[in-house]
């Protein structure tokens, strides 16, 4: 704790005092970013920093795995859903982009196959996913080492989710218009490098 609170002060006497003029037009003005970011929960990716954004110029929904889930109005809690509905519908985002990784530990648990995933939350989740582990594993050429599986599945899981994407009316309404554009990177923690996935 001690070092996020030491971090907060360098930012408030740093960064926040050098932008307090872009703080308070954020604050009186509102937000207004003009992309969307769902990225994975992994410290180790910040689309803030991959993207070199200042505040207000992205709209990011962090969770594990960068996961879109199909369109599905029921009961149940959608927090991406949700945060998609309120940057498509209220914010007018005019781009989303799915972002994910090298090294993404959910992608390890869903390549390792059923409980692979340890917990209350995680393998049900990593279930958005399970055709991209279906599409890498069960392929003819299927690669035999754990690691380029893995790698595989990163990309297919990508395409999941911009597939998933097109299954909420309101984005497709406002791409149909031209409103909206849809893309994929993954990002390698290792290298820094960002590939498109389409």
């Amino acid at each position: 704790m001690k070092a996020l609170l030491d971090g907060y002060d360098r930012f408030r006497t740093g960064y926040w005092r050098e932008h307090e003029e872009l703080y308070s037009n954020l604050a009186r003005d509102g937000q207004s970013p003009p992309a969307m970011v769902i990225a994975c929960a992994d410290s180790r990716v910040a689309p803030e920093m991959i993207f070199d954004c200042a505040p207000g110029e992205i709209f990011v929904v962090r969770n594990v795995s960068a996961l879109v889930p199909p369109y599905a109005p029921d009961d149940n809690k959608h927090g991406t859903s949700a945060a998609l509905e309120f940057a498509v519908t209220s914010l007018q985002v005019r781009s989303i982009v799915v972002l994910g990784h090298s090294h993404c530990g959910g992608i390890r648990a869903l390549v390792s196959g059923p409980g692979g995933a340890h917990g209350d939350f995680i393998e049900s989740w990593m279930s958005i996913a399970k055709s991209a582990r279906d599409r890498v594993c069960d392929a003819p050429d299927a690669p035999q080492d754990f690691d380029a599986k893995c790698a595989a599945c990163e990309r297919e899981a990508i395409r999941v989710s911009l597939t998933n994407l097109l299954t909420f009316p309101w984005v497709v309404q406002r791409m149909q218009t031209g409103e909206l554009t849809l893309a994929g990177f993954h990002f390698n923690v290792e290298t820094g490098s960002l590939t498109q996935v389409s």
